[in-house]
């Protein structure tokens, strides 16, 4: 097996996934020697890539690219809770179980968004690619059932404080990496690069 090995790529055709190439890579072993010159192991590199199927979730995620944000409604009137709106975005109602209808709540957020709860933290998972120290925050809106967990992007949280979404349009990850807070009332020249206030 060769040390460098061309990276796997995914494309879907008639409905199915079609995997081509690489998704575990092996990488060269390295010595390891202790303070005496002697060797006492080696690394064994491996790197696997991961295919995440976003199913019925891949429009909120593109429509984080497109700096919108998405969320669901229940339409059955048989429901009990009809009507009733959540972000993060569900597929079915959680109550009926019928599907939820898309809707945008990009301007909902912008106008009444704030924060819920939050938690600074300087210590995250091994892969986390956010800056420490990390400035979570659960954001509720009006109207809306549930709360959406995200990240602050500047300043410091305070509960209740006013926020509105940003979004990484220039460089998506098409990950919720992509939606980030901002206290209410930031400059666009402020803001962190890659994000944008959205259309």
């Amino acid at each position: 097996m060769s040390a460098i090995q061309e990276r796997g790529t995914v494309k879907v055709e008639n409905g199915r996934y079609r995997v081509q190439g690489a998704f575990s890579v092996i990488h060269p072993n390295s010595p390891i020697y202790n303070e005496a010159g002697r060797l006492v192991g080696i690394t064994n590199p491996r790197d696997i890539t991961h295919i995440h199927s976003y199913g019925g979730e891949a429009p909120f995620f593109e429509s984080l690219s497109k700096g919108r944000l998405l969320g669901t409604r229940c339409d059955n009137p048989d429901c009990e809770y009809h009507g009733t709106r959540h972000v993060p975005f569900v597929i079915n109602c959680p109550d009926c179980l019928q599907k939820a209808e898309i809707i945008d709540v990009t301007d909902l957020a912008r106008e009444t968004a704030k924060v819920h709860t939050f938690m600074v933290t300087e210590r995250t998972g091994a892969f986390n690619t956010l800056k420490k120290p990390i400035r979570f925050i659960n954001v509720e809106f009006d109207g809306v059932a549930t709360i959406l967990m995200g990240y602050l992007s500047l300043g410091e949280p305070e509960i209740g404080m006013r926020v509105v979404p940003i979004f990484n349009t220039e460089k998506p990850t098409f990950t919720i990496l992509d939606l980030s807070w901002v206290p209410a009332g930031t400059k666009s020249e402020d803001l962190p690069d890659n994000f944008t206030f959205g259309s």
